[in-house]
């Protein structure tokens, strides 16, 4: 037998939907481990507390068969890198222990640099059966500009870091010559490797219980089913032809750029058409992977929730966008920020379903990630002279929708990172934060009003670089059905020395981010008493 056929293993002519189930449940506890391990064993802030990490498992072809829960906008580094790994390396010379790295978005297939992939192939009988991928985000590549993807980072291909179970350590010193924190680099590459052996031997060990033929045939099987649920939910809704217009706007350009979709539902299938204005020399770009994966989420979230997380659901569903656009860029195109925009883009196709199904859509959410990114040299302790970078996304108000209010200081969409406490960054930094709170008159009136902002104000006690990165600085989130705006974002810093967001904090300088709050719903003269009491008695006033 030679690697390029299937495992062996009696692969049945049929299976019951139980066995189906099982296997299925079984892939989902197989990512949600493998995420586990990854957090417990990491060591930056941004993985082992703001989980800013994915897993997943893909079949021999590199179809995704399961993706934890984790980051959405983490399947757009997902869906091309096993592709990317066969097209480029000969599957025959492929070992157990082989674990190939990458992250560039051209010749990858990721979507910005600091998120690194690690995939390993897994092998039964002596044939590659599947794939255990993992991603996290390296929060590394700070102070750095962004005009074209040179300035962001170092580009890796999907190369082995691992050849036969053995470290290919002159790949690994490449890699961390060019970080600037090696060794949190290291110990969270070496979390992702033991994140990826977990996938190994729990995939290893289903197969050996209910054998490999019958495992691969219900992942075949899985994914026909959740082609089957989409274009059930899409026949469910009306046929007809759906546009929705917005803009994107942010301190990283001089004007507001206009973006638009048209969202044609015909029997069971969708398609989504998205025109928008040529790309440019600022981080906002988005990649195709990254389109496809904010429009494999949205359009999930609205359709059906329940469709199974593989790559089944997209069949029904066809995506286009302006080749050289920001919404489907071309090298050398920079696209560290690119979620700003992809956020953009979830509300936008939300936007255009409201008018569809008002009643499954809900109003706008802040539609940003806001961001700000700290960096400096160690000035005392042990660590004196040593280099630190901190990652901050802040979260913002959620969209209200029929029956509840929006959520108030939460990721939304594509991101869904955890909140960094207090403690812990006031322990790992030399930051203190003063002021950590909801903003009052950010969240947009209606008889559901939308969530609040958020609003952090740091001050440094040793010298740093900092960079901010947020949206909605001119727009606002939009209401839906007569509910009305959230309020926008902005920042501000006791040191004039910030351009476009970038600057230099001293310590004791200040420095204040506000974030923006979802859009209502619904008429406020339709808010029912016990909810304006509410708002009275918890001191909430509407944008």
């Amino acid at each position: 037998m030679t690697r390029l056929e299937k495992p062996a293993g009696d692969r049945p002519a049929t299976l019951d939907p139980i066995t189906v189930e099982v296997i299925g449940s079984a892939l989902s506890s197989i990512v949600d481990e493998t995420g586990e391990a990854l957090v417990r064993a990491s060591y930056s802030t941004n993985i082992k507390e703001r989980r800013d990490c994915s897993t997943a498992l893909f079949d021999r072809e590199g179809r995704t068969l399961c993706q934890a829960e984790h980051i959405p906008i983490h399947l757009g580094s997902f869906i091309e890198f096993v592709p990317k790994v066969l097209e480029l390396h000969d599957i025959e010379d492929m070992q157990p222990g082989d674990v190939f790295i990458g992250n560039d978005a051209y010749m990858g297939g990721g979507t910005h640099l600091p998120d690194i992939v690690l995939a390993e192939p897994i092998f039964v009988d002596g044939a590659l059966a599947a794939w255990t991928v993992n991603l996290a985000h390296h929060s590394d590549f700070a102070d750095r500009g962004h005009e074209h993807i040179y300035q962001e980072g170092l580009r890796i291909p999907p190369i082995r870091l691992y050849r036969a179970g053995k470290l290919q350590k002159d790949v690994q010193d490449l890699v961390l010559l060019n970080c600037q924190v090696p060794r949190e680099r290291l110990s969270d590459l070496r979390a992702q490797m033991a994140a990826n052996r977990v996938g190994v031997q729990r995939f290893q060990g289903l197969c050996a219980k209910h054998g490999v033929g019958t495992v691969l045939a219900a992942g075949d099987e899985l994914l026909d089913y959740a082609e089957r649920k989409m274009r059930a939910g899409i026949a469910q809704l009306p046929d007809g032809t759906y546009s929705f217009e917005d803009v994107f706007d942010g301190i990283d350009i001089d004007e507001p750029m206009p973006l638009k979709v048209t969202v044609k539902i015909e029997g069971e299938t969708m398609d989504l058409d998205f025109d928008a204005p040529p790309q440019v020399r600022a981080g906002i770009n988005m990649t195709m992977t990254a389109l496809l994966a904010t429009v494999y989420y949205i359009v999930k979230s609205v359709v059906d929730p329940t469709i199974l997380p593989n790559s089944g659901l997209s069949r029904p569903l066809t995506v286009s966008a302006p080749k050289g656009s920001i919404l489907n860029c071309a090298h050398p195109a920079p696209v560290n920020g690119r979620v700003q925009t992809c956020q953009r883009v979830a509300d936008l196709v939300l936007g255009a379903l409201a008018k569809a199904v008002p009643d499954r859509a809900m109003a706008c959410t802040n539609s940003a990630c806001t961001v700000a990114v700290f960096a400096g040299t160690r000035e005392s302790g042990p660590e004196k002279g040593n280099l630190w970078v901190y990652l901050e996304t802040i979260g913002g108000g959620g969209g209200a929708r029929r029956g509840a209010d929006g959520l108030d200081g939460i990721h939304v969409h594509t991101t869904n990172t955890s909140n960094l406490p207090v403690e812990a960054l006031e322990l790992e930094y030399p930051l203190v934060l003063t002021r950590y709170e909801l903003v009052d008159g950010s969240a947009g009136e209606g008889t559901w009003r939308g969530g609040m902002g958020l609003r952090r104000v740091y001050r440094a006690t040793e010298d740093c670089r900092v960079s901010v990165d947020i949206a909605r600085t001119d727009s606002r989130s939009w209401g839906l059905l007569g509910g009305g705006e959230g309020g926008g974002s902005h920042f501000t810093a006791t040191n004039d020395s910030f351009e476009r967001g970038d600057g230099l904090m001293k310590a004791g300088d200040v420095l204040e981010v506000v974030s923006p709050g979802g859009g209502g719903y619904g008429p406020v003269a339709d808010r029912s008493a016990e909810d304006t009491a509410r708002d009275a008695r918890d001191g909430i006033a509407a944008a």
